[in-house]
């Protein structure tokens, strides 16, 4: 999935320690967060995006981005469109959806975790309900 290593977006954004956003965030490339935002964080644009949420930082609202590091809080939903790395002090509230998953231990989900394809795939039939 992740064999051919594509190279990481370079952060260029931080809101630091301290530091408290009331309103949606939009980023390009890369973003780390150590403080605390109060509004939807995306990534936009075409392209590999990285969203790094540290131990300290806590955000309350939609999180989506390309790969997604939580070491930190989200009050929210969350959506990966490639990796997800829960970090061991990663908590969430709200629904999780990802393409590729990593969860250490100490991370914590209180909402619905389901892979993006899951979303696509056809419903289920039986082997038995065919026509013999």
């Amino acid at each position: 999935m992740f064999s051919s290593k594509k190279k990481q977006p370079p952060i260029r954004t931080l809101i630091g320690e301290g530091t408290v956003i009331q309103g949606e965030v939009r980023f390009t490339e890369g973003l780390r967060i150590d403080g605390e935002v109060h509004g939807d964080v995306f990534a936009t644009g075409e392209g590999h995006s990285i969203l790094v949420i540290s131990e300290k930082a806590r955000v309350h609202g939609k999180v989506k981005a390309a790969h997604v590091i939580i070491n930190g809080s989200v009050a929210g939903p969350v959506v990966s469109d490639g990796l997800l790395e829960l970090q061991p002090k990663a908590s969430i509230v709200g629904d999780v959806r990802y393409e590729v998953l990593e969860m250490h231990q100490g991370a914590t989900i209180e909402g619905d975790m389901r892979p993006l394809k899951a979303e696509e795939k056809p419903a289920l039939k039986l082997a038995a309900s065919n026509g013999g």
